[in-house]
């Protein structure tokens, strides 16, 4: 499999717990041949938590990507315009965001990476993360699952006991959800 000379957005939110795999899957990604453009959220950049320091956490990423982060919605705004990228990935996608998608609210740069690049009708990959997925954000998923230009990439219910409406992407599918996004197809199976 080759991302080659593809230009990947990956945008990160604060499902802090996931950042970790989160990482492991740019690092693929780069790996693959992609050019990777990091992009966070205002509490994925600011926020430090006992899963690392705000600053650990934007080092790393910037360290993998080679790139300085995009952390404002000016930032992010040329995305589209420009025609930046190929394909854009939420990685991970919270509950939050995802409700912010579904209606259209554009208030941080994750948010408005998305909403500058799905006006090129280029694909957007939800590599989703949160706990209420199976409760008030199924409606969300479900809505951009229906939306034109939106791809999930498959995800499994992480601890069906202690968390039931839990929710979390396959990470190690990203390469290949992308590479389906970018042929129009959502990769199957999409649950696991």
């Amino acid at each position: 499999m080759s991302l080659k000379n593809l230009n990947i957005g990956f945008a990160m939110c604060g499902s802090f717990c996931t950042f970790n795999k989160a990482f492991v899957a740019a690092k693929e990604l780069v790996s693959l041949g992609a050019n990777v453009t990091p992009i966070m959220s205002f509490n994925a950049k600011n926020i430090s938590s006992r899963f690392g320091t705000a600053e650990e956490n934007t080092k790393i990423l910037e360290e993998i990507c080679n790139k300085k982060i995009i952390s404002t919605i000016e930032d992010a705004e040329p995305i589209g315009p420009k025609k930046l990228l190929d394909a854009l990935v939420v990685v991970p996608c919270t509950g939050n965001t995802l409700a912010k998608l579904a209606i259209g609210i554009t208030d941080t740069p994750v948010t408005m990476a998305v909403k500058s690049h799905i006006r090129n009708m280029r694909p957007v990959i939800i590599a989703i993360s949160t706990n209420d997925a199976l409760a008030n954000s199924a409606k969300n998923i479900g809505t951009l699952m229906n939306y034109k230009n939106y791809y999930f990439v498959p995800y499994k219910q992480d601890d069906s006991e202690a968390k039931p409406n839990s929710l979390v992407a396959k990470y190690e599918l990203i390469p290949d959800t992308i590479l389906s996004a970018l042929d129009g197809k959502q990769i199957q199976p999409l649950l696991y």
